[in-house]
């Protein structure tokens, strides 16, 4: 796929994914949604060897102000649960992804914004950053996750406050909250979701994949998340990984993992 809303660059294992379309604030068109697919389901998985993926926005006033509104005029019933569900498959392509996606939030996330933000493993917020769920002021709801990350988050009570009234959230309340895990200065976003990668990175690849999928397992429905921990904690144990990491734990020196 040619890409024509989003912009990939890798550096040193890093990649960084851009939505670019700083005119209509980043917003989230169904065609933007599909090239995100796409390389969370294809590009992505094939590229050997990356660390991490840094999630932004192209210029300095938002992350994603929200989903393209004029893409849900005359869709009726099961046309809007349809797009709500190819949404949410979407994101939990992100929320599953096998290294660490961190969303560098420099602006805006509102609506599916935010709940793109909310589907990364962890949001780094530049000080002018602004969240919301404000979908209830369009006669709607959260389509793509929001109503289910957010109490994940922030708890039921904050979680229904803030869909109900639609109110915004800057980013200091939004770390106290919990939603985002760093607040930094404007411009800093990028650079702060690259040094965890960097960190994330001397650990062992497999082991982080485990652990995303353990925790992951915690909110998925039907899923007993001590039995997966207990699942993956053995097909940790069965790795190459764990015997270096074992090992250069024991001889006192740095491990060399080779994701096997």
């Amino acid at each position: 796929m040619t890409y024509q809303n989003i912009l990939v660059e890798e550096d040193n294992g890093i990649v960084l994914l851009t939505i670019n379309r700083p005119k209509a604030l980043n917003a989230l068109s169904w065609d933007t949604l599909e090239e995100i697919k796409h390389f969370f389901a294809e590009d992505g998985p094939k590229r050997e060897g990356i660390k991490g993926i840094v999630l932004t926005g192209a210029g300095d006033r938002s992350f994603v102000a929200g989903a393209d509104i004029k893409e849900f005029l005359g869709l009726k019933g099961n046309e809007g649960a349809s797009l709500a569900k190819r949404g949410q498959d979407i994101f939990f392509s992100i929320e599953r992804f096998h290294v660490p996606v961190i969303a560098a939030v420099n602006g805006f996330a509102l609506g599916g914004g935010c709940e793109l933000a909310m589907a990364c493993h962890m949001r780094i917020a530049g000080e002018k950053a602004r969240f919301g769920q404000p979908e209830v002021n369009l006669g709607l709801i959260p389509g793509y996750g929001g109503t289910q990350r957010l109490v994940q988050y922030v708890g039921k009570t904050k979680a229904m406050e803030l869909t109900l009234t639609g109110d915004l959230i800057d980013a200091n309340e939004a770390y106290r909250l919990g939603l985002v895990n760093y607040v930094v200065a404007p411009g800093e976003e990028v650079a702060k979701a690259k040094e965890i990668i960097e960190k994330t990175a001397t650990k062992g690849p497999i082991a982080i994949q485990k652990a995303i999928e353990a925790i992951n397992a915690y909110f998925e429905e039907g899923v007993d998340g001590f039995e997966a921990e207990v699942k993956k904690f053995g097909e940790a144990t069965d790795t190459e990984d764990f015997i270096e990491g074992a090992n250069a734990f024991i001889e006192k020196r740095k491990a060399a993992f080779k994701g096997k």
